[in-house]
């Protein structure tokens, strides 16, 4: 899904502001006082236990829903979202649900045609998947498909939420590697929801980890070395080191918040 950015004057090199961000459902809070802010050539990994607000702020972040405390300052021009979901249109084809990602840029038939074509190579669909409909592919390709989507418009900033949960490992190292170029290469921010920490590691630059209960940001480690130059052993190693030795780290293990007195 993708969309435009409001610029409000992001201070210094800020694609991304979360100020005092406080949200809550049916008179019960669930975000508060969240302040977070993502730079420009940027992926910030947001992990944290299920049911702790991860996909509400993300989505209060990219402008969905309108946070009840609070400011967002959006220094991006073009941004993009991936659900956890596809959320793919069932009636047209896989090349029309990807050019759904060009709408509101000016561009000629062909070039429109060669985009979308470009887009689904990058997440390896050939050109026969191209013309098949959401109905037709597996749960992994409609998620490419989403991807694809996403990524057409060469957005500046993109939000992840858990994309890559239905895809296999090998093809899930591929998509990683795909957010990781994208990033180095176009300077592009981004925030990436997982419950991965290895998958963090792999491909994020910072990594912020959200209260059980959404009371803030517990700390925000930065990663040795730049994305796509970290060994596997270096990955595992710190992965490792953070869930041992960090206690803020050892909330993503927990059980679902709302099972915890």
């Amino acid at each position: 899904m993708a969309g435009g950015g409001t610029s409000l004057g992001c201070a210094s090199m800020n694609l991304l502001e979360l100020k005092s961000i406080g949200h809550g459902f049916l008179g019960r809070a669930i975000l508060d006082n969240i302040r977070l802010a993502v730079r420009k050539g940027e992926m910030v990994a947001l992990v944290g236990p299920s049911g702790c607000g991860k996909s509400t702020l993300a989505q209060i972040a990219a402008g969905l829903i309108a946070s009840r405390h609070g400011t967002v300052e959006r220094g991006y021009r073009r941004s993009a979202f991936v659900f956890q979901e596809p959320r793919l249109l069932p009636w047209v084809t896989v090349a029309a649900n990807v050019g759904l990602g060009l709408s509101g840029i000016s561009l000629s038939r062909r070039e429109k045609i060669d985009r979308i074509a470009a887009a689904c190579r990058r997440v390896s669909l050939d050109e026969a998947d191209c013309q098949k409909f959401p109905s037709q592919l597996s749960g992994g390709m409609r998620q490419r498909t989403a991807i694809a989507r996403a990524l057409v418009g060469d957005p500046d900033f993109v939000y992840f939420d858990e994309p890559f949960t239905a895809l296999d490992a090998a093809l899930r190292r591929r998509m990683q590697d795909l957010v990781i170029t994208t990033v180095a290469r176009r300077g592009t921010g981004g925030l990436f929801i997982t419950h991965d920490i290895q998958e963090a590691v792999r491909i994020c630059h910072r990594i912020a980890v959200l209260d059980r209960r959404g009371h803030g940001v517990l700390d925000c480690v930065t990663v040795p070395h730049a994305p796509g130059e970290r060994s596997d052993e270096l990955v595992f190693e710190t992965a490792r080191r953070l869930l041992r030795e960090n206690p803020f780290f050892s909330v993503i293990e927990e059980c679902d918040e709302r099972k915890i007195a």
